[in-house]
């Protein structure tokens, strides 16, 4: 209960910080004309930010260490791509999302509360929960294409997808292999995630 408290507190936080430090404008498009291009660069850039890396890690961590190894494991991260391509989507139509930036560094705080703590929780609202937070990941960069091309714009959409759906089997397997027998890794780097979270949180503010 304290847990669920928390990340509410947390995100409601986020809603309320300045919205004009947008870090992500203009990373992405511009720069890529075809859809290759624009694949091969999407799909390695959550590797280079360290927001996205966090959470797509975290989000695969989390799932293995609340569900073990069945099933449900995978409705976190099928809910963060799913909501990830939505938020890309609505991006390139050129719908601004309010509050990207606190809410991307939300996402890192609450995911990596949650891997130190292995909160668990109904499938339907794990999936939820990483869905809300993938979509304002996903605006985040479908707004800087809002002027390009299609063929770059799809480009960016599918490896974004691509590259997020690796970083979540990459974190279900640390989680399934690691985190499950060495509890002390999991609050480690979970607390890690959060800190980053934060910090990221107060650099908004």
């Amino acid at each position: 209960m304290k847990t669920t408290h928390l990340i509410a507190t947390s995100v409601a936080a986020a809603a309320a910080l300045p919205l004009t430090a947008l870090a992500h404008a203009g990373t992405d498009g511009g720069g890529h004309h075809n859809f290759l291009d624009s694949l091969m660069h999407a799909i390695t850039h959550p590797l280079g930010g360290a927001d996205h890396l966090a959470a797509m890690l975290a989000v695969g961590a989390w799932s293995a260490l609340a569900f073990g190894p069945s099933r449900k494991a995978w409705a976190a991260p099928a809910g963060f791509v799913a909501l990830l391509i939505a938020g890309c989507l609505a991006g390139f139509a050129g719908l601004h999302v309010p509050a990207m930036e606190p809410m991307i560094a939300a996402s890192v705080l609450v995911l990596g509360l949650l891997v130190m703590v292995q909160q668990k929780m109904a499938v339907g609202t794990a999936a939820g929960l990483a869905g809300v937070f993938a979509f304002f990941h996903g605006a985040a960069h479908g707004y800087e294409l809002f002027e390009a091309s299609f063929a770059p714009a799809a480009g960016v959409i599918v490896g974004m997808a691509a590259g997020s759906a690796l970083l979540h089997v990459t974190g279900m397997v640390v989680g399934h292999q690691l985190m499950q027998r060495h509890q002390v890794i999991a609050k480690v780097a979970g607390g890690l995630t959060a800190i980053l979270g934060a910090i990221m949180l107060t650099r908004l503010a």
